[in-house]
């Protein structure tokens, strides 16, 4: 099989790329001599099926960032067919120089001027086929965001390969990799032959919008009042689709599986409907706002204005220790804390790249977003939910601030801070779906994978031993329960959430399901019982503990294999833990001494 690597600087449409010529066959993978999985998926080029290899952005290939030692180790390890070369057709005059690296290691490569829609908006020209033949490289011109110029690239890469042409093994890549180059100066030169560029761009809009969403004083206050016009459209279009799901799902139980299962045994009938169906149904009765918000918010992220945000927090964040580099992984972090926290690579400083990391596991990623999804659903009405949720985000960025605050001076960083602004985008539809769907599956194949197992043991540890009431204090379960109590007592959390909070350990997804088995109901009934059971004020101490304390396993090992370090991952659990605890505690009690 032929091996296809798609390499670029961030910010060039690299992944949007790699998306649309994967589809949804994109896989993650190990390669040898790096310690961090790729994206990969099996495309058809011509006659060949071919792997696409998606590297990590990088800015120069004898760069010291963690990303672009990525990428070297890949081509020193690993013998490749190909590479790809995107690069943005709007910033020619600043990225060639990575494509004339590639070359001078001798691997066959295509040049990809990416963007071609912006660059003609902008007034820029560039004659592809006098760089090709300036650069020795096949050149193409196109747009990953609409699909132009995606059907050529892949005839490109089947002649290329079938070309045959001597290929430079991963030994003597190694070696180039270890030479410099005057590659400066020759890319003035391709660049004043080939390209014309305005004196000034058309910017104008752009310029204009700028001027208030980056205002110094209301460009913050517009961010968060357009995230809480978000939330508030989010849950306003997604409650009667949650509606619908829910009734859907009590109908399926009460119409055919009741009677279906009516005379099995009482311990199966239980596992199946009170287990593993309850806990299922209730959090797939969440999905539908779950897709809304991811659909929404790809299309802020790829329209340009989170860079913005980044822009805007910097110099407060330059005061906590961090940059704007900072607060865009934080933001990542609301997706994912995983990626965000394998994001970090891009920052050269140690220091900068511990104190980042340990804020990230404090963003509400979307694990914790059902969880909060379904408690506001108990305890607040939907003219309160943008609210509520709008103070969670706030609760995150605090923690996030404190945090950085306190360890600023133990991971200390003197690196300098460049963001590029990217120009505003209008994504298009495609472009949503697929980043939409992309989130949407990690989240499916998470929930599937750990919500059965999460469900399962709860059920058992509620109705074991089988000689005492199911979820009573004297099941396993309320065994826990009682043991925990002089902790969580103070804040409100009884045996019942408690249970729930140790399998979020696991992953926050068991959280929602394991409700559904510990109460024995579903839909609408679950939430009529919870409402009974808890007030707003344990509610929201509940969620504020379960928006803090230590994430899933999934972050902890990443923390512990992007830090290197087991301490930095135990100072990471026992904060989060702490911090959690005494929030809760503040808020708990200083409510109830409020009278609430």
């Amino acid at each position: 099989m032929k091996r296809i690597a798609l390499l670029g600087m961030p910010n060039t449409g690299k992944s949007t790329l790699f998306n649309r010529l994967s589809g949804a066959s994109a896989r993650v993978g190990n390669w040898p001599g790096i310690t961090v999985d790729l994206m990969s998926a099996k495309i058809l080029a011509g006659s060949h099926i071919a792997e696409l290899i998606d590297l990590p952005g990088l800015y120069d290939l004898h760069g010291f960032s963690d990303d672009e030692q990525v990428v070297r180790h890949f081509l020193s390890n690993n013998e490749v067919d190909l590479v790809c070369i995107v690069l943005n057709s709007t910033q020619i005059d600043r990225q060639l120089s990575l494509a004339l690296q590639i070359r001078n290691l001798g691997i066959p490569a295509i040049l990809l001027l990416n963007m071609q829609d912006e660059a003609k908006r902008a007034g820029i020209t560039i004659d592809a086929a006098a760089m090709a033949a300036h650069i020795n490289m096949p050149t193409l011109q196109l747009s990953a965001k609409y699909g132009d110029g995606c059907p050529s690239l892949l005839q490109k890469m089947a002649e290329v390969i079938n070309q045959n042409t001597p290929k430079m093994n991963a030994d003597e890549v190694a070696k180039r990799l270890e030479a410099d180059n005057q590659i400066e100066l020759e890319m003035q030169a391709i660049v004043n032959n080939t390209v014309q560029i305005p004196t000034t761009l058309n910017n104008k809009t752009t310029d204009n919008i700028d001027k208030v969403l980056l205002h110094p004083w209301f460009g913050l206050p517009i961010f968060i009042i357009s995230i809480f016009f978000l939330f508030q459209f989010i849950f306003t279009v997604g409650a009667p689709l949650q509606d619908a799901m829910a009734w859907l799902f009590d109908q399926t139980r009460t119409v055919i599986l009741d009677p279906l299962l009516s005379t099995a045994p009482t311990w199966l009938n239980g596992l199946l409907l009170d287990g593993i169906f309850n806990g299922v149904s209730t959090v797939a009765a969440f999905v539908p706002i779950i897709i809304l918000f991811f659909l929404v918010m790809s299309m802020v992220e790829d329209s340009g204005y989170l860079s913005r945000a980044a822009f805007l927090m910097d110099a407060f964040m330059a005061k906590l220790g961090l940059d704007g580099r900072g607060f865009v992984m934080v933001l990542m972090g609301f997706g994912c804390n995983v990626p965000a926290l394998m994001g970090t690579r891009v920052m050269r400083s140690r220091g900068m790249r511990l104190l980042t990391m340990l804020t990230i596991p404090l963003s509400l990623c979307s694990a914790r977003l059902q969880i909060f999804i379904f408690m506001i659903a108990v305890l607040f009405k939907p003219s309160q939910a943008a609210w509520v949720m709008l103070s969670l985000y706030m609760m995150s960025l605090f923690t996030i601030f404190i945090t950085a605050l306190i360890f600023k001076g133990r991971f200390v960083s003197n690196e300098p801070f460049i963001l590029e602004l990217p120009p505003y985008r209008f994504p298009t539809a495609h472009q949503i779906w697929a980043r939409g769907w992309q989130e949407v599956r990690h989240f499916l194949i998470r929930a599937s994978k750990f919500i059965i197992f999460g469900v399962v043991m709860v059920w058992l540890l509620t109705n074991f031993p089988s000689n005492v009431p199911s979820a009573s204090v004297d099941t396993y379960a309320g065994q826990i329960g009682t043991l925990f109590a002089p902790i969580l007592d103070p804040i409100g959390i009884d045996t019942h959430l408690a249970i729930a909070l140790i399998f979020g350990f696991v992953a926050k997804e068991i959280v929602v399901g394991s409700l559904a088995v510990i109460y024995g109901l579903q839909g609408d009934a679950l939430i009529s019982q919870m409402a009974q059971n808890l007030d707003w004020v344990q509610g929201m101490s509940f969620m504020l503990f379960s928006l803090i304390y230590t994430p899933c396993l999934s972050t902890i090992a990443t923390l512990k294999t992007e830090s290197k370090s087991s301490a930095f991952m135990w100072l990471s659990i026992a904060w989060s833990l702490g911090l959690a605890w005494l929030v809760s505690l503040i808020f708990y009690q200083g409510a109830r001494a409020l009278g609430f």
